[in-house]
């Protein structure tokens, strides 16, 4: 995925200008990082879904009639470690379980902790069950290359977007910020 020419798309209830890592959500796909999408139309429905949770845990009024992409360009990637997921793979799948269940697959977390960006596959609301199904070894024992295959099969990997995920001050630093749209609820 070239991403340093491209301009990227981070859906939200509120402008974000300056990403701040504290303010970013741990338990997520690739870690704890802030999360951005080439794919504009995910932007959108992200910011939907962004703004339907603020208006449920009461951050945002239940009036509120909009919600906002913000867009970013990559200044440079020289001397970031960036790794990309061509497909929703195993490594993918164990990547995703392990930051989503922290300790359910012994070492996974460790093994992308040097990553200032990772980038792949989207797990968005429509494989969310699937995923959870893994967790909770409905396809058998978390790891297993039985599990592993049903879960990617159900995935249908081809039809995910994709998401970037900017996992250090480093990497933030190399967002430059390019505008914002507004998206109609």
């Amino acid at each position: 995925m070239k991403i340093e020419s491209a301009i990227l798309y981070h859906g939200s209830y509120q402008i974000v200008e300056k990403p701040e890592l504290a303010q970013c959500r741990k338990g997520k796909d690739f870690g704890q990082g802030f999360y951005l999408t080439t794919d504009k139309k995910q932007a959108e429905r992200f910011t939907k879904t962004s703004v339907r949770k603020a208006v449920q845990n009461g951050t945002l009024s239940s009036q509120t009639k909009e919600g906002f992409i913000s867009m970013f360009k990559v200044k440079s990637l020289s001397g970031l470690k960036v790794f990309e997921f061509k497909d929703a793979d195993k490594e993918w799948l164990h990547c995703v379980v392990g930051h989503r269940r922290f300790g359910s697959l012994k070492g996974e977390v460790e093994k992308w902790s040097g990553f200032d960006i990772i980038c792949g596959k989207i797990a968005n609301d429509d494989t969310n069950l699937v995923i959870t199904a893994y967790i909770d070894g409905a396809y058998g024992e978390i790891g297993s290359e039985r599990a592993d295959e049903i879960a990617i099969g159900f995935l249908e990997p081809n039809n995910l977007k994709n998401q970037l995920c900017f996992r250090t001050e480093k990497a933030i630093n190399v967002l430059e910020y390019a505008g914002y749209e507004s998206v109609a609820l």
